[in-house]
């Protein structure tokens, strides 16, 4: 194999491939390198730690610029963070890399040249890439809304695995993406084909990594099979595969009938949690609301340090007194995925899972268990 390659797009191509490279020592060392398959259609780059697997192309020509030159199809295994390293440094608008009996890459640009051990191609595992299964095409900014706006709710703990998941689920004509780490739940619901009927668990973090991919693409094909999902955008292919296991039924979380209503100015009250949580040391994050129709007022306390409270200029509140805790970092997450000026809260009682929801957008709603304090 050997090609002479644009330094900027290499580079690029590195770093997108070698998210799937699993810095800490693998179970399979051989997953510690990048795959190079050079064909007819261009420079093939895959890294995988086999959770996730992300294959990018570097095409030979982009918008009629010739990216690489001097080429002859083969290929090689090279160690992702040193090739990636190299890139970073050499200094030169080209960077040359041909493969020299199977064993010795020789990569070059402007003065500097290193002869790097590799490792034949062959030894690296059969991956399957194939878009195989039930198929949807997403619009970028569909895609980031259901990552962003549900994500963070997901479990980082793998005690429960299924609860590390994003559950997707489509059928009459909504594309309904769902996360829940028992304490927390957050929904969110865009339009899609009728006839499309599917659920999958995909780990919620792999959706964010893939949301970070997406920088300059306008869409994206999801194919969803038993075991994985596949995400192809732009040049690029990343595989992740599915959480086993049934996902927690959802459906009945949302309450029904809520007895008080609170309408606030979304970024007058995050401060104001924002503020008073300094002093939530003892409750880790643990903040109190007191709401009635003259007043809303946000406080904490600690017996170490003292306590804080600030009250809400502009409000509406409709229902009996309430005063409710809860992790504030819970509800500030809610306010931020909302993305709306005012935001509504709903409650049934002080220990009842409230609602968090922009009004005017019925399509994403935030759920939050409230903390006991007594």
């Amino acid at each position: 194999m050997r090609f002479i390659v644009k330094r900027d797009e290499f580079l690029k191509a590195l770093l997108i491939a070698g998210r799937a490279v699993n810095s800490k020592s693998s179970a399979v060392p051989v997953l510690a390198n990048l795959k190079f398959l050079l064909t007819d259609e261009g420079l093939f780059i895959t890294g995988s730690n086999y959770e996730l697997t992300i294959q990018t192309k570097i095409p030979y020509t982009i918008n009629d610029v010739e990216v690489i030159r001097n080429a002859e199809e083969g290929g090689t295994l090279i160690d992702c963070k040193i090739i990636t390293n190299m890139a970073r440094k050499i200094d030169s608008e080209e960077i040359s890399l041909e493969v020299i009996d199977s064993t010795i890459a020789l990569i070059s640009g402007g003065k500097i040249k290193y002869n790097l051990n590799c490792i034949k191609v062959e030894e690296y595992p059969d991956i399957d890439l194939e878009p195989n299964g039930t198929g949807i095409k997403l619009s970028r900014l569909d895609f980031s809304a259901l990552v962003s706006q549900t994500a963070f709710a997901a479990s980082i703990k793998e005690q429960r695995p299924i609860l590390t998941a994003m559950h997707l689920e489509a059928n009459e004509g909504y594309l309904t993406a769902t996360t829940t780490d028992s304490a927390r739940m957050a929904k969110k619901s865009i339009p899609v084909a009728d006839e499309l009927n599917f659920a999958a668990n995909v780990p919620a973090k792999m959706m964010v990594e893939i949301d970070h991919l997406l920088e300059s693409s306008e869409n994206i094909d999801v194919t969803f099979s038993d075991k994985k999902a596949l995400f192809a955008f732009d040049n690029t292919v990343v595989a992740t595969r599915l959480v086993a296991g049934e996902y927690p039924n959802t459906k009945n979380i949302v309450p029904r009938v809520t007895n008080y209503v609170l309408e606030v100015n979304a970024n007058d009250l995050a401060k104001a949690i924002d503020r008073v949580n300094i002093l939530s040391i003892d409750r880790e994050n643990v903040v109190d609301l007191f709401m009635d129709e003259n007043t809303v007022e946000v406080s904490a306390k600690s017996t170490q340090v003292g306590s804080a409270s600030e009250k809400i200029d502009t409000f509406k509140f409709e229902g009996a007194p309430l005063q409710i805790s809860f992790n504030s970092e819970f509800v500030l997450s809610a306010i931020r995925a909302l993305e709306c000026e005012d935001v509504t809260f709903l409650f049934v009682g002080e220990m009842k899972p409230f609602v968090v929801k922009n009004a005017e957008d019925d399509s994403v709603i935030q759920i939050v268990t409230p903390v006991r304090t007594y």
